[in-house]
């Protein structure tokens, strides 16, 4: 029999004990339709856990993937050509996933399909406990339509999304707030209204009178003048000063004063719309900020002579011009997100600026957490 020293039996209990950690808990088997599913199909699925259960026909294909959440598991193949797998539990809310066939990621053909990072691909909707606020209930629902209009600073043409009310076409005397609502990087203008469900929040808080009507304008963040490769924040600023909320002025019943905009965005979103704001007072009286992006300072205490070229400087002027001025962010956020939102809300709190702050309870930098900062944000808007 072979002897081991005490260091060498105390290691291997170690690595036992390490190893049985790791092994999953049982796999619960209540799996559902996912809600996002193309009609009439079955998979995938998600249990009670927040599992995802996958299963797509692929007869000559040698190798099969689910890549979710930055992990890819392997699927087994039945003998009728079927592949399936099923993943570590996930957090509540939205996620985009793709599937892996031979090499070639590709959607799964069972869900519908959603623009996120960077491409149209595949999501899954694990059921939250608070899903009730951004449910399709039997209230009344505004609109969201689609406007398309030419840009003559980027020379193209560009679109955006805008909700506006159930009552808006009831009384056609009646002028609204405006809320310009940003997405993230690598998501376009239908990430709010399709991902977001932005007009399902907004038509239950109003229901529930807990916001006040307004319209809700969502445009692409990305923008480049003629020429360019890459796009430019400062060209989107552009375009959102001088060709976007003066066509929305025009082409909707507005109230077209700073009292009655705001603006917000998620991530990326987030640094853009904070540039425009801090550079337009005088369009704009409360802002959102959700999951705001690296891009802001990482250092433990921000300078406000020279963030944003100082104009965080005079809080007095800032408390007087902004309304409301909400941050918002998943108590799951990775690195760098809660170093810099934690930093840029110490430079707030020194220099005297008022400030709302919400965290989301167990998200991270997903789409639960900034539908969730929506909800809490567009309650403050627009208020005496």
């Amino acid at each position: 029999m072979k002897q081991y020293s005490v260091k060498t039996v105390l290691v291997l209990l170690f690595s036992f004990s390490l190893c049985w950690s790791q092994v999953d808990e049982e796999i619960i088997q209540d799996f559902k339709s996912s809600s996002v599913n193309q009609p009439g199909k079955e998979y995938p699925k998600v249990n009670s856990q927040g599992r995802v259960l996958v299963r797509i026909e692929a007869k000559e294909a040698k190798n099969v993937q689910l890549d979710l959440g930055g992990i890819k598991y392997n699927l087994t193949k039945d003998d009728k050509g079927f592949w399936s797998g099923v993943s570590l539990p996930q957090d509540k809310g939205f996620h985009y996933y793709q599937l892996n066939i031979d090499g070639a990621s590709v959607p799964d053909p069972g869900t519908l399909y959603f623009y996120g990072a960077g491409r149209l691909g595949s999501g899954i909707e694990v059921p939250a406990p608070d899903r009730d606020f951004y449910a399709l209930k039997n209230v009344p629902h505004g609109l969201v339509s689609e406007n398309i209009y030419f840009s003559k600073i980027t020379n193209s043409w560009r679109r955006c999304f805008v909700y506006t009310p159930a009552d808006y076409d009831q009384n056609t005397k009646k002028r609204y707030p405006v809320l310009y609502l940003q997405h993230g990087s690598f998501e376009d203008e239908t990430g709010w209204s399709v991902q977001g469900k932005a007009n399902l929040i907004l038509d239950n808080l109003i229901s529930d009178k807990k916001a006040v009507p307004m319209i809700v304008v969502m445009d692409n963040g990305y923008a480049s003048k003629e020429g360019e490769t890459n796009a430019s924040f400062s060209v989107f600023e552009e375009v959102m000063t001088h060709e976007i909320i003066p066509m929305i002025d025009t082409k909707f019943r507005t109230i077209s004063d700073a009292k009655h905009r705001a603006i917000a965005g998620l991530s990326m979103g987030a640094n853009q719309t904070m540039r425009i704001l801090m550079n337009n007072l005088d369009l704009f009286s409360s802002y959102g900020g959700f999951s705001g992006t690296s891009n802001y300072p990482t250092a433990e205490e921000i300078d406000p002579s020279k963030f944003l070229n100082g104009k965080f400087n005079d809080a007095k002027k800032i408390n007087q011009k902004i309304n409301v001025l909400f941050l918002g962010m998943g108590t799951k956020e990775p690195i760098p997100f809660p170093n810099s939102i934690g930093a840029f809300t110490a430079m707030l709190t020194k220099q005297g600026v008022d400030y709302v702050f919400y965290e989301s309870p167990n998200t991270a930098h997903e789409w639960l957490t900034w539908r969730r900062c929506l909800n809490q944000f567009a309650p403050l808007l627009f208020k005496n």
